[in-house]
């Protein structure tokens, strides 16, 4: 069974720049979107999902903004949108999306980013603990649950390619870090580590500065967590940057799960 996690940076613009063509290069059962910052009467006209997909937009009540959308091949059920807490209780930004597809819960997240303003970062880190507590009693669920999405934290030095230059900025600041490896201790498996190992430095971001795609200045921010059910399962996790970076900033993660 194979799943699909993309940042596309704007649905809108990936359709221009021919996401359908590589929806179908992915072959994927379960595909899992995030920043589609789009209503749904906000898609062009002359555009449908493909034909075989169930899909469930979840947008934020902004215009313009954060939202994620999942699509499955063949019927899905909506288990839930946000994480409640006191941090968008409601989720207006459109951050969680639940749902379960032939017996896997599938939990779709677009972790907040975080600023040089103290305000946005607090958000982001008061955000980031009632998420985990959010998803930790998926751990010990029988059913096979893959969290997956942009979580804008690199983990290690090997996730990203300037460590020392980036230690004091969002997204790869000591706790954030600190956070990420509480989180794997809940129990959860990095599905990309688990398969290439430490050491192998591969991002799945990459800013449009500097040359940043050309030199590979990247971070790998985008990521599939496994309870124990499915990483027991697991077959493969790469990055897919040849086509993925067509259409948007980050790369396409693709797990293979046995099942």
């Amino acid at each position: 069974m194979r799943f699909v996690s993309w940042n596309v940076n704007g649905l809108r613009a990936a359709i221009r720049k021919g996401i359908d063509g590589y929806f179908e290069t992915l072959n994927a059962d379960v595909v899992m979107l995030q920043e589609t910052r789009t209503l749904e009467e906000q898609l062009p006209k002359d555009w449908s999902w493909p034909s075989t997909w169930d899909v469930t937009l979840h947008p934020a009540e902004k215009k313009g903004y954060s939202g994620v959308a999942t699509g499955t091949v063949g019927p899905h059920a909506v288990l839930g949108k946000g994480k409640g807490g006191v941090f968008d209780p409601n989720d207006a930004e459109g951050r969680v999306l639940v749902t379960e597809i032939n017996g896997v819960v599938c939990v779709n997240t677009y972790l907040p980013s975080g600023s040089n303003k103290d305000e946005r970062q607090t958000f982001k880190e008061g955000w980031m603990e009632e998420w985990r507590q959010f998803i930790r009693p998926l751990l010990n669920d029988e059913r096979p649950v893959v969290v997956c999405g942009d979580l804008n934290i690199a983990h290690t030095e090997d996730d990203i390619w300037n460590p020392k230059g980036n230690a004091k900025n969002s997204g790869f600041l000591p706790h954030e870090r600190s956070w990420f490896s509480e989180l794997l201790a809940d129990g959860w498996t990095d599905a990309f580590r688990a398969r290439v190992g430490e050491g192998a430095k591969i991002y799945s971001w990459w800013s449009n500065r500097g040359q940043a795609r050309a030199k590979d200045r990247g971070w790998r921010i985008d990521y599939f967590l496994l309870n124990q059910a499915a990483a027991s399962a697991l077959v493969d996790c790469t990055i897919v940057r040849q086509g993925g970076l067509d259409v948007s900033d980050h790369a396409p993660v693709v797990l293979d799960l046995d099942l």
